[in-house]
């Protein structure tokens, strides 16, 4: 029973604290670069966000989708996807909100893992979970 109870606690610590010094994210907007609004965009568009000033201080990748719906200020209706490293302080870290307003609505989407934001979903390591998940049962079954 003390081996399993160690292997727990050994797996929550290490899944807790698997991450790197350095966020790397896909940086790029559509409007710039029609790549960006690629579901998975190319490498050469990824960052090392600890690369700009003050890197130390972004804790997440982001995705906005902006929609401008008709004409405003004499630019035409458009969209597009902005993709970067951010920082929030908010209870949006880690999740999607969405904003709308005269003309137009975005959704901005933010995420903790490297290179995040160039999927519409978050991924979770399910080899890493699998491999706690049997070495759990293998520890309890003894």
């Amino acid at each position: 029973m003390h081996a399993q109870v160690l292997y727990l606690l050994m797996s929550v610590y290490v899944l807790s604290h698997c991450e790197v010094d350095a966020l790397l994210c896909f940086e790029c907007n559509s409007h710039n670069d029609s790549r960006c609004a690629e579901a998975l965009p190319p490498d050469v568009l990824k960052k090392d966000c600890s690369d700009h000033v003050e890197g130390s201080k972004y804790t997440m990748c982001r995705k906005i989708t902006q929609v401008i719906e008709f004409s405003v200020n004499g630019l035409p209706a458009d969209s597009r996807v902005i993709r970067g490293c951010g920082w929030d302080e908010s209870n949006y870290m880690g999740r999607c909100y969405q904003r709308s307003g005269f003309g137009g609505r975005q959704e901005v989407c933010s995420c903790v893992g490297d290179y995040c934001n160039g999927a519409t979903e978050s991924r979770i390591s399910i080899f890493l979970i699998a491999t706690v998940i049997v070495g759990f049962l293998a520890f309890w079954r003894n």
